[in-house]
């Protein structure tokens, strides 16, 4: 079993920067209503954290997408459920937990275009650039992190370690 090696990411550092998105958050979109789309399970506690933090009244929406299966690497992208009807004409806020290698986001862009909603913008926690395989756009970013393996505060290694309060990197084993 991998074990988490070192905190990357604080807990109060995680609660600042959530306070801080939910409020360009709350001024980008103030006098319009918001759906927040929640990427189940990686993006839950995040999801809760900054909706908490954001001033508007808002729409809750889950999706579940799933690309890890208990690995460290990526696969396929498989859509297990979501997305609603009611997301026609909306703006529709994705809520993610990481963006890696693109190809979630991009699946999951290009399934809610097929629901037409009025805009899709982009809030994830972590952004890993250097491991990015497809463009995709991030129009809010908790933090950018190294090409290490992350788990914490959502984020997991085969179901485990999702209820710690901040970001540690764990080391493949050898």
């Amino acid at each position: 079993m991998l074990e988490p090696q070192s905190i990357l990411i604080s807990e109060s550092d995680i609660q600042q920067r959530v306070r801080e998105l939910g409020a360009q958050i709350s001024d980008d979109y103030a006098d319009r209503e918001l759906v927040l789309l929640g990427v189940l399970r990686g993006a839950v506690l995040f999801y809760a954290d900054l909706a908490r933090a954001i001033s508007l009244p808002l729409r809750f929406e889950f999706l579940q997408l799933a690309s890890y299966y208990d690995d460290t690497k990526p696969s396929q992208v498989q859509l297990i459920r979501g997305g609603s009807d009611y997301l026609a004409g909306r703006h529709v806020l994705i809520v993610e937990d990481i963006v890696d290698t693109g190809h979630t986001l991009k699946f999951l862009i290009g399934h809610l275009h097929l629901l037409n909603p009025k805009t899709v913008k982009v809030c994830t926690l972590l952004d890993k650039p250097s491991r990015r395989e497809t463009a995709v756009s991030v129009d809010y970013c908790g933090f950018e992190v190294p090409d290490a393996f992350v788990v914490g505060y959502g984020l997991d290694y085969a179901q485990k370690y999702r209820n710690l309060p901040y970001i540690a990197v764990v080391e493949p084993e050898h």
